[in-house]
């Protein structure tokens, strides 16, 4: 099979489009003919080594497609099922063995490009307003990187529970999808200073929550947006890691908290995969929440989708086609 390998840590020019072995699967797992596999900026981030993963290694940690074939203990899943899964590595291939208890039915409707987009951003952003921070009706939550796939997603479930949302992102393009989102107010941090907008909108109370995929460009000013008790929740290195930061400031501020999620600890049960990609499908078949899918490439040009990545040339998700 055909699959996007790293063999050294580095830029996008480090990943290969190889031939290698098809996996082979224990009785507990599944194989899965991969349709759609979604880009994250978490690839990046193991393909650079800021992630250390072990080599030489395929990327991509979701995908959606069929099931080809299934171990002698698997229960649930047969040959010719449509499934979608994240948080099991080398979905930039044409085929993945996949552990039953990471895969999820795929319901009917829902495209292999929305359930491999909908995986890993759309349980990221339930995680993030439904357990790390939970949002409540009238809580001011800002979101930096409001038009990226988990930002236009993060927005829109935000603003279902009842939030007050502040973007920003760089264009006004990107400014102009995060409003479609449902964005109350938009910030563009390469002409505004993004610290003095949000005291100005809240009228100098700050933000309750900041949900921050950035990381070293804008994390104090973030901390600085917040209110008394308020949350800066650091989900993401963008623009690098935070690598220096002194605890104490954060009584003096507001007694604040501050949390580095992962996704990786939010579906570490059976219970919490099936509770947020079931709120997500069944948000999707209602129309609360729409997917933004507009950048595809073959899986032979994963090093220009990552290219398009790092340089903020896309919105919403980014697919790969075997």
């Amino acid at each position: 099979m055909q699959a996007i390998r790293v063999n050294e840590f580095g830029g996008p020019e480090v990943m290969s489009f190889e031939t290698v072995d098809s996996p082979t699967i224990g009785d507990k797992d599944v194989l899965v003919k991969v349709e759609a596999a979604g880009i994250n900026y978490i690839d990046t981030y193991q393909r650079s080594g800021l992630y250390q993963i072990p080599l030489p290694a395929t990327l991509g940690l979701e995908a959606a497609g069929t099931v080809a074939e299934v171990g002698g203990a698997v229960s649930g899943f047969a040959a010719g099922d449509r499934v979608a899964y994240t948080n099991v590595a080398g979905a930039y291939a044409e085929f993945a063995a996949v552990p039953q208890d990471k895969l999820v039915a795929l319901p009917d409707g829902v495209s292999f490009d929305a359930g491999a987009a909908a995986m890993l951003q759309g349980c990221t952003a339930h995680y993030l307003c439904q357990s790390t921070y939970p949002v409540k009706a009238g809580d001011r939550c800002l979101i930096h990187a409001a038009a990226g796939g988990v930002g236009l997603l993060l927005i829109q479930m935000v603003k279902n529970a009842g939030g007050f949302v502040i973007g920003t992102c760089s264009t006004e393009e990107k400014a102009e999808l995060a409003r479609q989102a449902g964005a109350d107010e938009v910030i563009l941090y390469g002409q505004q200073d993004f610290e003095t907008e949000v005291k100005r909108i809240t009228d100098g109370a700050g933000v309750n929550v900041a949900y921050d995929s950035v990381g070293k460009s804008t994390f104090e000013k973030s901390i600085d947006c917040l209110s008394r008790f308020g949350y800066m929740v650091l989900y993401g290195n963008a623009s690098g890691p935070v690598t220096e930061f002194n605890p104490a400031t954060l009584g003096p501020k507001g007694s604040l908290f501050l949390t580095r999620p992962t996704l990786f600890d939010y579906l570490a049960t059976r219970e919490d995969l099936e509770w947020r990609s079931g709120d997500i499908f069944k948000w999707i078949a209602e129309g609360k929440l729409k997917l933004r899918l507009e950048h595809f490439y073959p899986l032979s040009d994963a090093v220009a989708a990552h290219q398009a990545l790092e340089g903020r040339q896309t919105t919403g998700k980014v697919i790969l086609r075997p």
